[in-house]
């Protein structure tokens, strides 16, 4: 990890690091987003507080840029399944001795305040594992743990990872969190193909042909985590199953599956859409024939330098968000017809 107490104490840990977690198997990634002051709270002054946390669980924790108008940062811990939980413990009591709010004026209020939440980010391909089958799994953490879970439905602008809020004392949190980290190392297998959340500002501006409408963005950090800057976002950690092509090591191959019923979204009427797709990115896009999985989803790979595969994947799944408000704002139409 890199020296914190830099100036630079706020960005993520050294570059070098994602090869040695990548073989590690024994190694856990858990991400969470945080507020921009919590963070703050989190690395400390001259980063002391997550300074301290590292000596403490030997973890290797980072926070990404901050990014003005973007009130969301993402929060990376890395290392052993009960060293993970325990940073994330340490952390939530770290929010609790330092409130953002103003104090409480009463008992009440004051026994709320013991109660800690983490916002955790979790791959939509794992949250069957974390949910279980009728809900089993979730239940059986809570159960446990006296925490409380809270699963979003939707994944997250731009990418397949969605929010699991967890609530409860330190206590309950570090053992909700060793039970749901155990879960991600049992099926990471699954998280290949995750396209990582990361925060961004979107800036819309005005123009006639389809590239003039595009969204400019704005992105924090590097986009992904203890990667090389140089490699850009499209280098994710372990849930990226991509490699370097033999015949030109600048260009990367990434798949991501994406829901049979949204498909056809994708690659529009003759093909128009996935057209557009791969002559905005500027890489190769093919799309499996049949399912890879029981729940039918298909397998896209996509082959191109990083900066190409970056705006491969937002084209992507701002298809897929303009699918489902299309889809919203349909079935909301329908009931109003009812």
């Amino acid at each position: 990890m890199s020296d914190l107490s830099s100036p630079d104490h706020d960005q993520y840990p050294s570059p070098t690091l994602q090869s040695q977690q990548q073989q590690d198997s024994d190694l856990l990634t858990l991400r969470a987003l945080v507020s921009t002051k919590e963070a703050g709270v989190i690395i400390g002054k001259n980063g002391k507080n997550v300074a301290e946390l590292r000596d403490a669980t030997g973890v290797k924790a980072g926070v990404s840029k901050v990014v003005q108008g973007v009130h969301d940062r993402i929060l990376t811990v890395v290392g052993s399944l009960e060293s993970v939980a325990k940073a994330y413990a340490l952390i939530a009591q770290t929010l609790l001795d330092n409130p953002l709010s103003t104090p409480p004026t009463s008992p009440t209020e004051a026994n709320k305040g013991s109660v800690a939440s983490i916002r955790l980010l979790i791959s939509h391909n794992l949250m069957g594992t974390v949910i279980g089958r009728q809900g089993v799994k979730i239940k059986h953490i809570q159960d446990i743990s006296g925490a409380r879970m809270i699963a979003s439905k939707e994944m997250l602008p731009q990418s397949t990872e969605r929010v699991v809020e967890v609530k409860g004392s330190v206590e309950a949190l570090q053992i909700a969190l060793t039970e749901i980290g155990q879960c991600l190392m049992d099926d990471k297998e699954r998280a290949f193909g995750t396209v990582l959340y990361n925060p961004v500002k979107v800036t819309q501006f005005g123009g006639s042909s389809n590239e003039g409408r595009r969204a400019s963005i704005t992105r924090t950090g590097n986009g992904s985590d203890f990667s090389n800057p140089a490699m850009g976002s499209s280098e994710r950690r372990m849930s990226s199953s991509s490699q370097t092509l033999v015949n030109d090591p600048n260009l990367r191959t990434q798949n991501i599956a994406i829901p049979s019923d949204m498909v056809g979204c994708i690659i529009g009427k003759g093909g128009s859409k996935i057209s557009e797709i791969r002559r905005l990115s500027g890489s190769r896009i093919s799309i499996a024939k049949l399912p890879h999985n029981e729940q039918g989803e298909r397998m896209f790979t996509i082959q191109g330098t990083a900066q190409a595969n970056e705006r491969a994947l937002y084209l992507l799944y701002a298809q897929l968000e303009s699918e489902k408000e299309r889809r919203l704002k349909a079935a909301q139409e329908d009931e109003l017809d009812a």
